[in-house]
């Protein structure tokens, strides 16, 4: 294995397994509103980003989205989309619903197949046709099961799907993204804060502790993201697929044996459904991946002879 590639498997490593210990984080924050705590998190993730495109020297990127009001449109639509998806994941953090963003992370990815056949007319073969009948059937289970739809599930999953449809769209890096969408949203968390009546809106009131707690939300938010971006330039977008069920499975986990949610034979079901589509598309991603070398080598071959 290549150094780059050792490297780009450390970070995306790195990076799915703070997104899965994420939730310790928010779950610890239980005694700020979930609007207050996505407050910070979009003015000290809008500071430190800031500081890493002068440091990086990212200001031409920006400068060219500054300047497309066709490329800010749509950062409009994936800033709305982050904010929702934001704020519903650390609302359900803080209410006992992590088992719930699990089953949404989760359930992204066929969201994301779902979002590919409609918008860039992919084409679904028997295994990702077969991975879409079951999610629905997933839900379809929970709604029959539980008289209401898995909204949580449902929102986290459509507005983190949306969200990386609309900045494929766009095909903004990491950085400059971020930095545009917190852009957008520091006025509106500014404001809110201003009026906050919570006992701990004004940090002037606060104590030493809990104002580090509010800026430790901006690394929380950057640095799986800046390792997430070192292992794209790295490895390929297949290897980073394998690693993406790192963190709902480490939600699952906290959710079940640190926070003791509640699982239920009849969620479990649910679990089973979703984990059961997952495997289908990991089994034909890996039977892809090793048809694709065994073609490579032979091509290699025939150019040698």
């Amino acid at each position: 294995m290549q150094p780059s590639s050792r490297s780009g498997i450390f970070f995306a490593l790195s990076a799915f397994l703070l997104w899965a210990i994420t939730p310790i984080y928010f779950k610890e924050m239980s005694f700020v509103p979930a609007t207050e705590i996505l407050s910070h998190r979009i003015i000290w993730s809008f500071l430190i980003v800031i500081a890493l495109i002068l440091v990086l020297r990212y200001t031409k990127a920006l400068t060219t989205v500054l300047r497309s009001p066709k490329t800010l449109l749509v950062m409009l639509v994936s800033t709305i989309l982050i904010a929702l998806n934001w704020g519903t994941f650390i609302w359900a953090v803080q209410n006992n619903q992590m088992l719930s963003a699990s089953l949404g992370y989760y359930i992204n990815p066929l969201i994301s197949i779902l979002l590919g056949v409609v918008f860039f007319k992919d084409k679904l073969d028997r295994v990702r046709k077969a991975a879409v009948v079951l999610c629905c059937c997933a839900v379809v289970f929970e709604v029959i099961q539980f008289g209401s739809l898995p909204w949580v599930a449902l929102v986290l999953a459509t507005s983190f799907g949306f969200y990386g449809l609309a900045r494929k769209k766009v095909a903004v890096d990491s950085f400059t993204g971020m930095a545009v969408e917190t852009a957008i949203l520091l006025p509106f968390a500014l404001f809110y804060l201003m009026f906050a009546t919570s006992p701990t809106s004004n940090i002037l009131e606060n104590s030493a502790t809990v104002n580090w707690l509010f800026i430790a939300s901006g690394p929380i938010t950057m640095v799986p993201l800046m390792c997430f971006a070192a292992a794209t330039n790295r490895v390929s977008m297949v290897t980073i697929g394998f690693f993406q069920y790192i963190g709902p499975t480490g939600m699952f986990l906290l959710a079940v044996f640190l926070y003791n949610e509640p699982l239920s034979s009849d969620k479990l079901i649910t679990f089973v459904l979703i984990w059961s589509a997952l495997a289908m598309l990991i089994v034909d991603s890996i039977r892809r991946l090793r048809n694709n070398r065994a073609k490579n080598t032979l091509s290699k071959k025939s150019l040698n002879q």
